[in-house]
Order: structure tokens, then sequence, then C-alpha cells
């Protein structure tokens, strides 16, 4: 038992450690790589929202204190995202495994995309406010069926839909941590946690996230690591398909 909490350990502080040194939340590897380790896909998906909200709160906080965000922006995205990414996560215990399997490989694909060819120019102007309760009900139902934080997602589709960048990047990330712990807590009612494993990847995360930040201030480029991250998920991904179509 102390191996595989090692295990996991090890595992989560590499993943975010890396992850952390692109800017980006761990979870979407972690919910797609702990089910390889043996680990179920329920338990799997409410360690990654956990990991998620432990380690997107501090700047949560802080963006809040500092004063950058604009509530009348965040406002249409907090009460849609907070209401169905618990609904997501709800729904996802009737849902087959294979399906939110190929779902998650899905997202898995556009991350990996976003990270590799992504551009941050708007294809658009719909900055009505009912775009951002469609779309904060459409990433929080997602993000809830799949464990995932969907951060990623939710910043690129509000920049292609004309939103500011830097606005969008602040809501964003005062947004996830507690949308994902609304979703780890209804997670919570119908998967048994094992505390000691979700206390063991938190403090990896924890220290994940703290060393890629450190490293990432070594003048490293950014956008090249985005871009292995990228590579990382296309592979966690073709090896998600042939599990799944050899089993």
């Amino acid at each position: 038992m102390m191996y595989e909490y090692l295990l996991y350990f090890g595992v989560t502080l590499f993943f975010s450690t890396f992850f952390a040194m692109g800017g980006v939340g761990s979870a979407v590897a972690l919910v797609s790589v702990f089910p390889m380790l043996g680990q179920s896909f329920e338990l799997s998906r409410a360690l990654a929202l956990f990991v998620n909200t432990s380690s997107t709160l501090s700047a949560s906080v802080m963006n809040f204190y500092r004063g950058v965000l604009d509530f009348k922006f965040v406002l249409p995205l907090v009460l849609s995202i907070l209401i169905f990414t618990p609904i997501g996560a709800y729904f996802s215990q009737y849902v087959d495994h294979k399906i939110l399997m190929w779902m998650l490989i899905v997202f898995l694909l556009v991350s990996a995309t976003l990270m590799l060819f992504y551009k941050k120019e708007a294809k658009a102007q719909y900055t009505k406010r009912w775009i951002l309760y469609l779309l904060g009900a459409v990433v929080g139902t997602i993000s809830g069926m799949l464990g995932v934080g969907g951060g990623a997602l939710l910043m690129s589709l509000l920049i292609l839909l004309g939103f500011d960048a830097k606005k969008a990047a602040y809501g964003v990330s005062f947004i996830i941590p507690f949308s994902s712990f609304g979703a780890f807590v209804t997670y919570l009612q119908f998967v048994k946690m094992d505390w000691i494993l979700l206390a063991d990847v938190t403090v990896a995360a924890l220290i994940g996230g703290y060393l890629g930040e450190k490293i990432m201030h070594f003048k490293l480029s950014q956008s090249q690591i985005k871009k292995l991250i990228g590579l990382v998920l296309y592979l966690i991904a073709t090896k998600m398909i042939l599990k799944l179509v050899t089993s």
C-alpha cells in the first residue's frame, strides 16, 4: 500500500510540476493517467477535481484581493458554471464508462490541439451576456462529467468569441477552483473516497505547482513548454484509444 501512495505521489508531482511550467493545471492529465495505474475512473475524477481546487485556489483569492476582476463579466460565468459543474458530476454516474472515456479522449485531443496551434485571436464578436451563461453551462457540464478543470477550454472559447483576453484570464482563474470543488463535493455522494490518497496527491500537486512556477522563472519558453504538454496529451489520448479498442 505504501508503494502505491509513493507511486501516485511521484506521478502527481511530475505532472503538476510539468504542467505548472506551462501555466496550466494538471487535472486533465491526472484524470487520464490514474485509471492507467489501476484506480477507478470515478475516484480518479474526484481526486483530479480536488487537486485542481487546491492548486488554483491561491491565484483565485489573489485576483479577488488585487481588484482585477470585472464582476459584471464574471458573474454570469460564476452562476452558470457553479450550477452546471455539480449537475455534470451527478449525471456522470448514469453514463456508461466507455462513453465518458471517449468524451475524455476528445477533450484531451481538443486541449492538445489548442496547446499546439492556438493563436490568441478573436474569430468573432459575440460579447453578449447570454453567451457567458451558455459557455458556463456547457463547459461546467463537461468539466463535471469528466473531472477536469476546463479552464483552458473556457479561456480559449472566450477569446475566440471576442472577449478581452486579460479580463477572461482573471475571470477564469477566479471561477475554476470553486466549480471544481462543487463537482468534487458532488462526487463524494457516490464515490468511496480514499482520504489518505487524496492528501497524498494534494500535497504532491501543491509541491509540483510551486516547483513548476520556480522553474518557469528561469527564462524557459512557456510556448515551447505548452507545445510539449500538447504532445504529452496526444500521447495519453493515443494510449487511452488503444486500450479502449483492444479491451
